[in-house]
């Protein structure tokens, strides 16, 4: 048997240290590059457009939610027990439950027939007395039942309903799901209801760990979501906290948190993955503590700036609404805010008094190519004629 070299060794060891190099540039060599993001939609408001008050009846005080599955098809709900139906955009209002003792603090719909209405449940508000969390209907809202057959702790009550329509892939094959949040509530506890079958079955989540109440929720897929919540069940020790999850719930990672007393998010608004903003509450008595901001992030979430509302200290803000990344309205105790520029400067805009909810709903054909729907002391609709 010959014997290599010394010369004819190294030789070697260089040939196979240049073919292990040439491997390894291979396997880590980055493929062809993703195509870039499409840059999101930018709308373009209608000079004529402006929030018109609609004929509903009358209510004393805030009302909390109001959904549409498309420009003409909504409901409404409010904390005497009462549902409405408009099948007009809103010019026509009709009655479809009426339920004393329940207070309907949120409403959320999968299609025109299948949706579902959250109660704030007993021991906050006076007069309530229902103590089931959520009910359903099958029908478009003519009739409501109970959900039953919670897998998981007692769920109080319900603040907000989040509904979404992702893919999966299911043995192999691309396959569709609807994915239904459910969480609550002001002044605690906080437990967060979960669906992945489109509200067929339920798991509820004690969320109490991470945070003391949920307020609003926002998901993009089964997997990636928020919480908006508060640091303590006790107002005034509470900051406002937002809580974030990449696994469906299985962990919790908190993104943000106020550095002020008295203080608790509201409700939140996505109007792309990556750019998002949240109303933060603050009580203080104190009047000095006047300046109020909306939270803000652009990266999807991974960080969070303190955007300056208003500088007053008799302004709370409730629900928040964004056309785009840059134009959307901030609705407070006494009127809203309107943005065109991504929170850098606000104007103040009559869209009612008390405005929980903003709703933006995609309208092809119109104008600006959509409409947006508020609810508060009353409901109003931002359009052009």
């Amino acid at each position: 048997m010959r014997l290599a070299t010394p010369r004819h060794f190294v030789a070697r060891l260089l040939t196979l240290a240049i073919a292990a190099s040439l491997l390894t540039a291979c396997a880590t060599a980055p493929g062809p590059a993703s195509p870039a993001e499409p840059p999101a939609p930018r709308v373009t408001l209608a000079p004529d457009a402006k929030w018109q008050k609609l004929d509903t009846v009358a209510y004393r005080g805030k009302q909390d939610d109001i959904v549409f599955i498309n420009p003409n098809l909504g409901w409404y709900v409010n904390g005497a027990g009462k549902i409405y139906k408009t099948t007009d955009g809103g010019k026509t209002w009709v009655e479809k439950l009426s339920k004393p003792g329940t207070f309907f603090r949120t409403i959320g719909f999968v299609d025109e027939k299948l949706g579902f209405a959250g109660n704030i449940g007993t021991d906050y508000f006076p007069g309530v007395t229902d103590t089931t969390p959520l009910y359903q209907t099958l029908d478009g809202g003519e009739t409501w039942t109970v959900v039953g057959g919670i897998d998981g702790p007692v769920v109080k009550g319900l603040c907000a309903i989040d509904v979404i329509h992702t893919q999966f892939i299911n043995s192999g094959v691309m396959d569709k799901r609807t994915v239904i949040h459910a969480g609550g509530r002001v002044g605690g506890p906080a437990f967060l209801m979960r669906s992945l079958d489109g509200g067929k079955t339920w798991k509820s989540q004690d969320l109490s760990a991470h945070t003391k109440m949920i307020l609003d929720v926002k998901f993009f897929n089964e997997n990636e979501g928020f919480v908006m919540g508060a640091s303590d069940a006790d107002t005034a020790k509470s900051n406002a906290i937002i809580i974030a999850t990449k696994d469906g719930g299985a962990t919790w990672k908190r993104v943000y948190q106020s550095t002020r007393p008295f203080e608790l998010t509201w409700k939140a608004s996505f109007p792309t993955r990556k750019t998002g903003y949240v109303t933060l509450q603050n009580y203080n008595p104190d009047k000095t503590a006047s300046q109020r901001f909306v939270a803000k992030t652009t990266d999807g979430g991974e960080t969070w700036k303190e955007v300056p509302l208003v500088n007053e200290h008799n302004v709370r803000q409730f629900g928040v609404g964004f056309a785009d990344e840059l134009t959307g309205w901030v609705g407070t105790t006494n009127g809203g805010y309107e943005t065109r520029d991504g929170g850098a400067s606000w104007t103040y805009v009559d869209m009612g008094r008390a405005v929980n909810k903003v709703r933006i709903v995609p309208a092809a054909g119109s104008k600006m190519g959509f409409v947006a729907y508020a609810i508060g002391v009353d409901v109003r609709k931002f359009s052009s004629p």
